[in-house]
């Protein structure tokens, strides 16, 4: 059966599967509500390994980099639908309301919620947009994304500090962050905004520290990573390109060849 992910407006998602399969590396860069309506998502980040079950409330944070396996259950296809909680809004609400923020919130607290009335209220009235029975106005998009803030404040009020911290990523160690987060295939871009730098300004540190472009250091710490797995962990590249940030197979095995001059059964 087909995969399908499927964006209903801007800021609301719905994916949906038969199937088990791997969803692509992202970047995230705004905050995002989601709910596992069947099925369970597996997500790898840097603090290690989330799994949400069906029936969970989860708030994502913004500016992390995610890779996700989606998993059908034994009687249902796979579906989780989410709702972003852009800047723009965010910042709106914030100076409708008020709202100060007055401390740092914990980086490594999961933010999963209990799937109250309110928010399996909130959730069943999403469903229309999935449905298309009708065209959503923009007015009514944005109102849909002030209540979920309601919802999450009214779950936990310590998360304005996490919602309306509106503060651009500090400068991180680059060294240590790369050899963390090399196998992520997203863009130099969101590499530079997660390291708390501009685009120039990674570039230039990047060369200072490695003396090569970030694209040519992360095709050769992919390829060095990739023979290591390979002769000392028996892996076969079918099980270990797309987790090396690889697009394909073909280019994997072609890239392999040109750095170290033997096929990957030659190891």
């Amino acid at each position: 059966m087909e995969n399908t992910s499927e964006i209903i407006f801007d800021k609301l998602v719905y994916s949906c599967a038969f199937e088990s399969y791997r969803g692509h590396e992202e970047f995230i860069p705004d905050h995002f509500l989601g709910f596992q309506i069947s099925g369970e998502t597996h997500a790898f980040h840097e603090q290690g390994k989330t799994v949400i079950k069906e029936n969970t409330v989860v708030l994502v944070r913004k500016n992390q980099l995610i890779r996700t396996i989606k998993y059908p259950s034994a009687h249902e296809k796979y579906q989780f639908i989410s709702i972003t909680l852009d800047d723009e809004t965010l910042r709106q609400y914030s100076n409708e309301n008020k709202i100060t923020v007055n401390n740092n919130f914990p980086g490594n607290q999961r933010l999963f919620f209990e799937p109250n009335d309110f928010f399996k209220s909130y959730f069943a009235s999403l469903i229309p947009y999935i449905n298309k029975t009708q065209e959503i106005p923009p007015k009514l998009a944005v109102l849909k994304i002030k209540e979920a803030i309601e919802l999450v404040l009214l779950s936990n009020p310590d998360l304005k500090n996490l919602l309306f911290d509106f503060s651009e990523p500090h400068k991180i160690d680059l060294a240590e962050f790369m050899n963390k987060n090399f196998m992520f295939n997203v863009s130099v871009d969101a590499f530079a905004r997660l390291t708390g730098r501009s685009l120039s300004g990674f570039k230039r540190d990047f060369n200072k520290i490695f003396q090569m472009t970030p694209k040519q250091w992360l095709k050769e710490k992919r390829l060095k990573e990739a023979y290591y797995l390979i002769k000392n962990r028996d892996k076969k590249p079918s099980e270990i390109y797309l987790d090396l940030g690889f697009e394909n197979l073909s280019h994997f095995y072609s890239s392999f060849k040109k750095k170290f001059g033997i096929t990957t059964t030659e190891v």
